[in-house]
């Protein structure tokens, strides 16, 4: 017999709110136990579940972790913003939407990791969900680089792969980093500044429609203008 689909949906609801209910008690504990503290007997008392659970939805401490990250970055106002990005006509106002995106991204995921590393958090474990993200961030990307290239507006000479690993670089945390945390610029000005530098080093200039460039000449006649 098939299945009923509202039981489905029932099962599906139960399963978020378990998945929900147990990160919620790692970040508690994190906050409060540090990393050691946070242990998969102690989120599961917490979070009112077995540590079997725990371990089959997540399989390590690692994984809540990962998860943590992914709820401070990767949400439902990320991905609005992408898809008003791609939906951009324009290939620069899709690039300066991106900075904003990009600052979007790096403000809570630099708490995060702040947090993270205040807990105690050991450097293999912190490393390897850095590179997680990055791989992670590096493959949605491919969209926008996808969508400049159709548009025919990549700079002349930048190859595909080049233009995917300029995007990628500028829009790193690494840079927000630098900018914001260290140098002490506003979030503001590194978004400005991000906006400029994509557009710069990605796209070939737009072709002057005709009237602009008759515009665009001085009528000799005139005299200096």
């Amino acid at each position: 017999m098939k299945k009923r689909p509202y039981k489905s949906l029932v099962r599906q609801r139960q399963a978020g709110d378990t998945r929900r209910r147990i990160v919620n008690a790692a970040r508690q504990l994190l906050q409060s136990a540090g990393y050691d503290g946070m242990t998969i007997e102690e989120i599961a008392q917490r979070a009112e579940v077995s540590p079997q659970s725990v371990y089959a939805i997540f399989q390590s401490k690692t994984g809540i972790l990962a998860e943590l990250l992914d709820q401070s970055t990767f949400g439902d106002a990320y991905e609005e913003a992408v898809r008003q990005a791609l939906s951009a006509r324009d290939p620069e106002t899709r690039l300066r939407l991106v900075a904003r995106i990009a600052r979007q991204i790096h403000e809570p995921l630099s708490t995060a990791f702040d947090l993270l590393r205040g807990a105690g958090v050991i450097a293999p474990d912190l490393a390897r969900l850095e590179q997680q993200r990055e791989g992670l961030r590096y493959e949605r990307q491919e969209r926008m680089i996808i969508s400049l290239r159709h548009a025919g507006r990549l700079r002349k000479r930048l190859n595909y792969a080049t233009a995917r690993d300029i995007f990628w670089m500028l829009t790193g945390r690494d840079v927000y980093r630098m900018l914001v945390r260290e140098r002490r610029w506003p979030p503001q000005k590194y978004q400005d500044w991000l906006a400029d530098a994509l557009v710069h080093c990605l796209l070939t200039p737009p072709k002057p429609s005709p009237a602009r460039s008759r515009i665009g000449k001085r009528d000799s006649s005139l005299g200096p203008v």
